[in-house]
């Protein structure tokens, strides 16, 4: 008698993000809804992932042609799905014009950038699961969204905490509200008091996080981002003096060019977006052509002082540098 799967399902599906922990998270809930209750051993089979250079895409396309055995579904997992080459994901694409109806193909992000033409066959004959936890408010309402379906509840003040203290590593969720449902109880209210325990190390920022501090002039807060990018994040002090120069260049450029709009600013920059296009021009104008260099000349100084032409240690330069700039915004 074969296992009775109820959940509908499409031809294809690409699961991708930049946080891996939250693709490979994402993914594996997608399989096990697509297994619904049935026999993984016999309905799933996988190709690719960590540590394997290559594999056969013609094995993948016998896998998605094979008509399941005992069964009501085959799920094809693809992991790394980004090594499939250009030839080989024109195969898929044709594939995908056809596709069985009784095989769910999921293609799972990593490994390089995929095909276009393939994401775009997915795009159209299933569905692309993004992982993206977005910024701001769109990160804000990401955690709001998981922790409605998670184990536990979490009161206001808690949700505060646990968004802060997270930052962008969102991959640390599920592990975190796992362990407070163990402590607690399923469905259990978990308070800011319950939760500061099993917070451990804060986790780390976004570099917007770090600019727009140094932006609005708030020294502390700006300190405060750079030792969770110097600890949490991992972050050495000349890749955050990079990002740092990368965003003072833009209004350096941006500066005396006679851009009125968000859009022109895209295009001097060289990027895609106006958003951040908009934020640059808009410093720009607010720092002015001497503060500008003045900022300029503090990322050269601070560039030398943690190459050696100072005894100081990285984070202290770092700290010297970020408390300049931001004072440098206050200044008339």
């Amino acid at each position: 008698m074969s296992a009775t799967t109820t959940t509908d399902h499409r031809p294809a599906y690409l699961v991708k993000g930049p946080d891996p922990s939250l693709v490979a998270q994402a993914a594996h809930a997608l399989v096990e809804r697509l297994v619904d209750g049935g026999d993984p051993s016999m309905m799933v089979e996988e190709f690719g992932g960590p540590g394997v250079d290559q594999f056969d895409v013609g094995a993948v396309i016998d896998a998605c042609t094979t008509p399941p055995f005992l069964v009501d579904r085959r799920v094809v997992v693809v992991r790394e799905a980004g090594q499939i080459g250009t030839a080989d994901a024109k195969r898929l694409v044709a594939y995908l014009a056809d596709p069985l109806d009784t095989t769910a193909l999921v293609l799972i992000a990593g490994g390089g950038a995929l095909a276009q033409a393939l994401t775009k066959a997915v795009g159209a004959t299933g569905e692309v699961v993004d992982t993206s936890v977005g910024t701001g408010k769109a990160r804000s309402q990401w955690l709001t969204d998981h922790l409605r379906g998670g184990p536990v509840r979490l009161d206001g003040p808690a949700q505060g905490r646990l968004g802060e203290h997270l930052g962008s590593d969102m991959g640390r969720l599920a592990g975190l509200l796992d362990t407070l449902a163990a402590a607690y109880g399923q469905g259990a209210t978990v308070t800011a008091d319950d939760l500061e325990p099993f917070l451990g190390e804060a986790g780390s920022l976004a570099p917007w996080d770090l600019t727009d501090a140094v932006d609005a002039g708030r020294t502390a807060p700006a300190l405060e981002v750079l030792h969770r990018m110097l600890t949490a994040g991992e972050s050495h002090p000349l890749v955050i003096l990079a990002l740092l120069h990368k965003h003072y260049r833009q209004m350096l450029r941006l500066d005396g060019s006679g851009v009125t709009s968000p859009e022109q600013a895209a295009e001097v920059l060289g990027i895609k977006s106006a958003f951040p296009a908009k934020k640059a021009l808009a410093q720009a104008n607010r720092m002015g052509s001497a503060r500008i260099a003045r900022a300029v000349q503090l990322l050269a100084e601070a560039d030398l002082d943690l190459r050696g032409t100072t005894g100081l240690s990285g984070e202290l330069v770092m700290e010297v540098l970020v408390a300049r700039l931001s004072r440098l915004v206050r200044q008339r």
